[in-house]
């Protein structure tokens, strides 16, 4: 949850749920105060690596597109909201 700036703990929480559920990642919970839970990768996730990889080098890439395809996008839909 450190890593992600953002995200509310339900949504993180229902998230590696459903990962866990489609065999992509491990969870680990401590018996410990407060709980302490852990998740991994499993095998089946670990071969999503070089496909996710790619994603992230590409939203790199693209980030300034995709920056300036969002500015457009909220003007357009501000200004749709102001006119209804």
């Amino acid at each position: 949850m450190r890593e992600i700036n953002g995200v509310s703990t339900r949504m993180l929480t229902v998230t590696l749920r459903n990962l866990e559920r489609d065999g992509l990642v491990v969870r680990r919970m401590y018996p410990e105060i407060p709980l302490r839970v852990e998740y991994r990768l499993s095998n089946l996730g670990r071969t999503l690596l070089g496909t996710t990889q790619a994603l992230v080098h590409w939203t790199e890439r693209h980030q300034s597109e995709i920056a300036r395809a969002r500015k457009s996008f909220d003007a357009n839909q501000t200004k749709q909201g102001s006119s209804g």
